[in-house]
């Protein structure tokens, strides 16, 4: 349900720093909003040289730059410990400075997404609405 898209810019990351930024990535969203860990969705990409600006500049330093897309219906606290544990988190396993994590967590009506084929449900009510998954699609879930 929630997808946050990490671009990197100035630097590149080796397949077990993306990996260990997926995890936390998707240990923190279910720490602090309480949503299953498959609900998590974290994808990669990253900036040629020269193709990343700050103020008109080409930026030169290393970046991490994290969009969150997330349910709506959360406290401006829970999203804030959300960002903050995932902040600390991605600076330690790139090993730069925290001010070279940025990060964007928008939010979405529930009713504005469809994922496993159905619009997906209000927070809170994941349990009943993961009970609507075929067996076979919930047998290629990550527990």
């Amino acid at each position: 349900m929630p997808t946050y898209t990490v671009t990197v810019a100035n630097l590149s990351l080796s397949p077990q720093q993306k990996s260990q930024i997926a995890e936390a990535i998707t240990a923190a969203h279910n720490a602090q909003t309480g949503a299953p860990r498959f609900f998590a969705q974290v994808l990669f990409s990253a900036a040629n040289q020269g193709d990343h600006f700050v103020g008109g500049r080409a930026n030169t330093a290393p970046q991490v730059y994290v969009h969150g897309l997330v349910r709506e219906g959360r406290s401006i606290e829970i999203k804030q410990a959300l960002m903050n544990q995932m902040l600390e988190e991605i600076a330690q396993i790139v090993n730069i400075s925290a001010e070279d994590v940025w990060f964007y967590l928008q939010d979405i009506p529930a009713n504005q997404m469809i994922e496993f084929g159905r619009f997906l449900p209000a927070p809170g009510n994941e349990a009943e609405w993961e009970k609507g998954i075929s067996p076979g699609k919930r047998a290629c879930l990550p527990k």
